[in-house]
């Protein structure tokens, strides 16, 4: 698959799996998203008890399963890609309650039950026959009282499907909903990830500059780097210009959806 091509090449860092690599961002901007995404999710999250497991498929570099080691009993962290799996090693060798797996995360055989299901910008990857499989299968193992948090681009409008060296399908909060009840999943909390939607106004806009400079005169080195402090002194007004000013911008948002059978 296309899509398992493009994660095996990508940087083990904190910009890779965010897809913040080739803006010129400093390390930091991925930080700070993170660590705001996190407080988020600490939120969403706060009402669950941290006696179970967690389960944080498609992990990555395993930022959040360092983050849920923490506070829950129990990780497994599933990666299939063998360069970020190498990285969730390193950073989960501490954490004797991780349990880094290896493998396709549409492969990977749920065991037991679990408490939370974390899924951090994967269901994009896959077509809707795939996310209804995977969504059932998950929604089977969780324990009573358990839920699915999901953190997934979104777009306004209709669905839309890029093929290519980097396939994705951008689904609507209202595709999103749609898909989740076939699954006999409830939506119980959804919310805009401004994080998410902070950096990404910061990439669309260093997009546009590259559209419209010549490549030797683009400095991503020193525009990367005012983008992303500008976002940072601007939030969490430059977040809400857009809808101000009644413009559909930046294309791309994100959501967290909080999701129980």
């Amino acid at each position: 698959m296309a899509v398992d091509q493009y994660w095996s090449g990508v940087k083990a860092s904190i910009l890779g799996p965010y897809m913040m690599d080739g803006f010129g961002f400093p390390a930091s901007a991925g930080h700070y998203r993170f660590q705001a995404e996190f407080e988020v999710v600490k939120r969403l999250l706060r009402d669950v008890d941290p006696g179970g497991t967690v389960l944080d498929l498609g992990c990555g570099v395993g930022y959040w399963a360092e983050t849920f080691a923490q506070r829950f009993s129990r990780v497994v962290a599933v990666e299939g890609s063998g360069a970020l799996y190498q990285a969730l090693e390193e950073r989960c060798a501490p954490y004797p309650n991780i349990r880094p797996v290896p493998g396709n995360v549409l492969s990977f055989e749920p065991e037991g039950r679990y408490r939370v299901v974390f899924l951090g910008g994967l269901l994009m990857y896959l077509d809707e026959q795939a996310v209804l499989a995977l969504l059932r299968r998950l929604a089977a193992h969780l324990e009573p009282g358990g839920i699915i948090l999901c953190r997934e681009s979104t777009v306004r409008g209709e669905t839309e499907t890029c093929a290519g060296d980097y396939p994705v399908v951008y689904r609507s909060v209202q595709d999103y909903r749609r898909i989740f009840k076939q699954c006999g999943l409830t939506v119980r909390q959804s919310e805009r990830n401004e994080p998410y939607v902070l950096m990404q106004i910061g990439c669309e806009l260093i997009k546009k500059w590259k559209g419209l400079v010549p490549e030797p005169a683009q400095m991503p080195g020193i525009v990367g780097p005012l983008a992303y402090w500008a976002m940072r002194l601007g939030s969490p007004w430059i977040n809400r210009l857009p809808r101000a000013l009644g413009i559909s911008f930046p294309k791309l948002q994100n959501h967290f959806f909080v999701l129980e059978p």
